[in-house]
């Protein structure tokens, strides 16, 4: 256990920043998902809903450090070039 008080500090801070990280990433790949099962369906109109709703996920993932800004802008490539396929 920490003894100094800005190392209590920063264990904390750490903990919050780690649930917060943790759920925006769920968030995306809950996103990313959905998007994925809308484009195997067929249903052009709610894969590109979900499409958007993906982008916008993995953009403030990316913008927030949650995730790198290549891995989103890599993964959003391939959810749009899958959707522009069907």
């Amino acid at each position: 256990m920490a003894n100094i008080a800005s190392a209590k500090t920063r264990i904390n801070r750490n903990a919050k920043r780690q649930r917060i990280n943790s759920d925006r990433l769920s968030a995306v790949r809950t996103a990313v998902k959905k998007t994925r099962s809308a484009i195997l369906t067929g249903n052009k109109e709610v894969a590109q809903t979900c499409f958007r709703a993906a982008e916008s996920a993995l953009m403030a993932a990316a913008g927030k450090g949650t995730i790198h800004k290549k891995n989103a802008s890599r993964k959003v490539s391939r959810l749009a070039a899958a959707l522009k396929k069907m």
